[in-house]
């Protein structure tokens, strides 16, 4: 059986790819398939770099963690629904802008992602050391994604009635040792 939606190499995908949006995430294995998901919604959506809705996207894809801490059911479909609808019309005024809500200051060097998605991989990361983790797991990533009220992956969540501060705690209590 073929697959319905032919893959495009890297020749075939032109000036569309961004560039370098796989290369020294830093994020480990474990969220490779996350990233490489989101560069493919980027590149599909014709946007230039990978923002923190396609890493919210690609996360719930590849993440049973992170969909736990959201919960199953209406919610999670809800939310699923409004990140599919990005590249057929909500979501479209994204297209060509650069996610930036200035309130965080902005990683360097992360040539393919928008400034936000950049600085949630850095929250990652640096939110794995914390627990002394060795990687950033999808929990760390979801954490990262939702802390700036700025970000689309939190307007994305607020349209699907999410509370990005719910979503935090949640990440809080998953992380905390059973008695």
């Amino acid at each position: 059986m073929q697959p319905r939606i032919p893959r495009q190499s890297a020749g075939e995908q032109g000036d569309r790819r961004p560039d370098g949006a796989d290369v020294g995430t830093g994020l480990g294995a474990h969220l490779t398939p996350v990233v490489s998901g989101a560069r493919r919604r980027a590149v599909r959506d014709g946007d230039r770099q990978i923002d923190t809705a396609h890493l919210l996207h690609s996360l719930l894809e590849y993440d049973p963690d992170a969909r736990a801490v959201l919960g199953e059911g209406p919610r999670l479909a809800r939310l699923l629904g409004y990140l599919v609808q990005r590249s057929i019309g909500y979501g479209l005024r994204w297209q060509s802008t650069v996610e930036d809500s200035g309130a965080v200051p902005e990683v360097t060097g992360a040539a393919g992602f928008s400034p936000l998605a950049a600085t949630a991989m850095a929250n990652a990361r640096a939110r794995a050391a914390r627990r002394g983790a060795a990687e950033a797991c999808g929990i760390d990533l979801l954490a990262a994604l939702v802390a700036d009220p700025g970000a689309r992956a939190v307007e994305v969540l607020g349209r699907a009635a999410v509370d990005p501060r719910e979503v935090l705690a949640r990440v809080e209590n998953h992380f905390e040792p059973t008695p």
